[in-house]
């Protein structure tokens, strides 16, 4: 097997990934335990080489997998219309081109300590 199971059924392991990954997008900073953070790595990269290719069929495929949440709200520019911006819009439009000449490595991981309860390895995993 080439993946962690983390303790959880396999749908459960999904909303989990599904999850982390969507908040590591908007918050491009998460704090998290060691093997979690190195199976969202995976999934994280997925999604954001989707967003550098940037095509419909790009999209409708991160869509399946990225939830759909706000990153921010803000008036538009004539003052009366509200912006809402969501996960998928941040990585198509914000994340993709800052990554357009990478090739592959768009995290980082670096570690932190041990959780105080169960002395789990804490890391904090963030994008490049």
């Amino acid at each position: 097997m080439s993946y962690r199971k983390l303790g959880r059924t396999s749908s459960q392991r999904k909303a989990l990934l599904r999850d982390l990954t969507t908040d590591l997008i908007i918050n491009e900073r998460i704090e998290t335990t060691e093997a979690r953070a190195k199976e969202i790595r995976s999934t994280t990269e997925k999604m954001i080489t989707l967003g550098k290719r940037g095509d419909l069929h790009a999209r409708r495929q991160a869509a399946t997998f990225v939830r759909n949440e706000l990153t921010e709200a803000r008036l538009a520019e004539d003052g009366e219309t509200i912006v809402q911006e969501t996960a998928l819009q941040k990585l198509f439009s914000d994340l993709a081109p800052r990554y357009a000449d990478r090739q592959g490595g768009y995290t980082r991981i670096l570690k932190k300590g041990q959780r105080r309860g169960d002395a789990a390895p804490m890391v904090i995993i963030e994008l490049v």
